[in-house]
């Protein structure tokens, strides 16, 4: 309208020619256009800054936050803000959180040995420290090549309180997490008491071996073990997991070893 105006006489003639056209356009939506452009309303502004809040959060954090989580660490820094809001403007800078990929089988079971039973039957509440841990593995790329990572978590604190890392799934790998799980809460003053710790994981045959089983008996902690090609058996250690994978590493980027 800017261009042709002057041509035809003003804004006016051109919004009625609009209308005929049954393109209806008011005077007074081009002038409040023309206002917004000089001075920025107060939603815009308050977007500005937002959208400023929103690139430093996703950025801190690795490019892997979506909209829940960026919207939660605005509300821990003091910033009173609508998650649909977030999600408008993360729409708006066309940024979004890392989407968790396929999932790698590493859980092989061994139909050969006789398991520990289900000790848990999915109560992943424990009603104080070194009272229940879980275990699993996982496997991850690196710039050298394939390793596996190996978790013991405290069902209490949700804390991981042994891991290791290897380039083979061989029982080894989840033997070290527990030595490691072991030594951590040795050193940090709280050991766990033999026969009140329950050891729980899937039935992957590097935990339903001889050697898991005797390790376990020999520091008193009982050995617990989900059912076959149940993921809720083992239910907190696949969100701890798919936590490590999806905001440690950064999807198409290898893991640095």
């Amino acid at each position: 309208m800017d261009e042709h105006k002057g041509r035809f006489g003003g804004v006016e003639p051109i919004c009625r020619t609009l209308t005929e056209h049954d393109c209806k356009i008011a005077p007074s939506t081009y002038y409040a256009a023309k206002k917004r452009a000089v001075t920025p309303s107060a939603r815009q502004v308050r977007d500005a800054a937002l959208k400023e809040l929103i690139t430093k959060v996703h950025e801190a954090n690795f490019h892997v936050y979506g909209a829940r989580k960026v919207w939660r660490e605005l509300h821990r820094q003091g910033h009173e803000v609508a998650r649909c809001t977030v999600e408008r403007l993360m729409r708006d800078l066309g940024i979004t959180g890392a989407v968790r990929g396929k999932k790698v089988v590493t859980t092989i079971p061994d139909s050969s040995v006789e398991r520990a039973p289900d000790l848990l039957d999915r109560k992943f509440v424990a009603p104080a420290p070194n009272r229940c841990w879980v275990a699993d593995f996982t496997y991850v790329r690196s710039w050298s090549g394939a390793v596996y990572v190996a978790f013991v978590v405290d069902t209490f604190s949700r804390r991981i309180v042994g891991w290791s890392a290897a380039t083979s799934k061989e029982t080894r790998l989840v033997l070290d997490a527990l030595e490691t799980a072991l030594w951590q809460r040795d050193r940090d003053g709280f050991p766990h008491t033999a026969g009140e710790l329950i050891h729980h994981s899937d039935a992957g045959s590097q935990y339903t071996s001889f050697r898991p089983a005797e390790h376990l008996d020999a520091v008193g902690i009982a050995a617990s073990i989900g059912s076959v090609g149940d993921a809720y058996d083992n239910a907190l250690m696949e969100s701890a997991i798919g936590l490590f994978k999806t905001e440690l590493i950064k999807p198409g980027r290898p893991w640095r070893t």
